[in-house]
């Protein structure tokens, strides 16, 4: 494994180990040993995955103090472009998005620390998002930010978005706990 340091502090692309032959393709997402030499947080709780169809918008997601999560996600069929949002507010890059695309091909993860909003548009019909997550869900603190209340311009005009994710406070409205 591989990592990739982004502008954000603690937000990193993982690079996998994947092998592809005849027979089809292996890939090893997650090493306690590596995690642990590099400072990574290890204790997943849960996992879970979404299939979504093109154009599906899910997000901006994240869980409030005491139960806020590490995430590891990654794309096991299709392509997504994920969006994370900075909610600390001693970061430097406090407010800031980033993006980056991922999926079922280029044997890449994203490790987002606590106190970020994830999200992500998905590219391709019946995609496959995968999440391991260092706390179990807590539906009281549950919540999120509109996905389009932060500056980001998800390139489409009319997405498919929930309507609970629609309905989250605006970006500007929210007074962050991180």
């Amino acid at each position: 494994m591989n990592i990739i340091e982004t502008p954000f502090e603690g937000l990193l692309l993982l690079e996998t180990v994947n092998f592809t032959d005849h027979r089809g393709g292996f890939q090893k997402l997650f090493n306690y040993d590596f995690f642990n030499e590099n400072n990574l947080d290890t204790d997943f709780k849960e996992l879970y995955f979404s299939v979504s169809k093109k154009n599906i918008i899910r997000g901006m997601h994240f869980q409030l103090p005491p139960f806020e999560h590490t995430k590891l996600v990654y794309v096991s069929k299709g392509s997504i472009l994920d969006v994370v949002v900075d909610l600390r507010k001693q970061s430097k890059t406090y407010k800031r998005y980033f993006n980056i695309e991922i999926n079922d091909s280029d044997a890449k993860c994203l490790y987002i620390p606590k106190g970020f909003a994830h999200g992500f548009l998905s590219l391709k019909d019946d995609t496959i998002v995968n999440y391991a997550q260092t706390s179990c869900y807590a539906k009281n603190a549950d919540v999120g930010i509109a996905y389009n209340s932060f500056g980001f311009d998800w390139g489409l005009e009319s997405p498919i978005v929930s309507e609970r994710d629609i309905n989250f406070e605006r970006f500007e409205n929210f007074n962050s706990p991180f």
